[in-house]
């Protein structure tokens, strides 16, 4: 599924427009951008939650040319499955 087939279930199912339920699904995709930019956890219990892992940085090496290089410190989204999520799709 992606979001336009999300936009389309949302109308159906809620009887609205698929402007509005496109409007409805962006801001909320917006606010979770919003909410990891800033470094926030964002958890929909039982479902799914995001956060920020934070990565230091390190010594690397170019596979390519063996050379040594630096590798600055990062921030990466980390998604994880809830619980009655993950029991739902192995049933």
């Amino acid at each position: 599924m992606n979001s336009t087939d999300l936009v389309v279930k949302l109308s159906e199912r809620e009887g609205m427009t698929e402007k509005t339920a496109r409007l409805i699904a962006g801001a909320l995709f917006d606010a979770m951008k919003e909410a990891l930019a800033k470094g926030e956890r964002i958890e929909i219990r039982g479902f799914w939650s995001f956060a920020v892992r934070h990565y230091k940085s390190y010594k690397g090496r170019n596979p390519k040319t063996g050379e040594a290089v630096d590798v600055p410190s990062k921030k990466v989204p980390f998604f994880k499955v809830g619980k009655e999520l993950k029991e739902m799709v192995n049933k």
